[in-house]
């Protein structure tokens, strides 16, 4: 992982997004394995942690849209693509103050979706 982030507050979007995309086992453990094992690619993380890569695939998008992961696609010795997933460096503080703070910086869209 690279080095430790600074905590910055989130506007309320991006906090929605990491919160949402940290809200499922799958993706915590991605996360994990990302952040212990470095970078990885789709197939051998998807044997790593356990699950197909079609699910892996859809967890990833996730985590890459909210911003803690960054991908990579890169051609191997052989000539095959792999793309290459890492952990972003966040580091995300949740309080009261943060939420109030990040509810003033909802979006209309966010704002009215459940």
């Amino acid at each position: 992982m690279k080095d430790r982030a600074e905590t910055t507050a989130l506007n309320g979007d991006r906090l929605l997004a990491a919160l949402a995309a940290l809200a499922s086992p799958h993706r915590l453990r991605i996360v994990a394995a990302l952040a212990q094992g470095g970078r990885n690619y789709v197939s051998q993380l998807a044997r790593e942690v356990g699950i197909s890569r079609p699910l892996l695939h859809m967890h990833l998008n996730k985590l890459e849209a909210a911003g803690l992961v960054t991908s990579r696609l890169e051609l191997s010795d052989d000539g095959k693509a792999l793309n290459y997933f890492e952990v972003a460096v966040f580091d995300i503080a949740i309080s009261p103050e943060a939420i109030a703070a990040a509810v003033a910086t909802l979006s209309n869209e966010t704002t009215n979706s459940d």
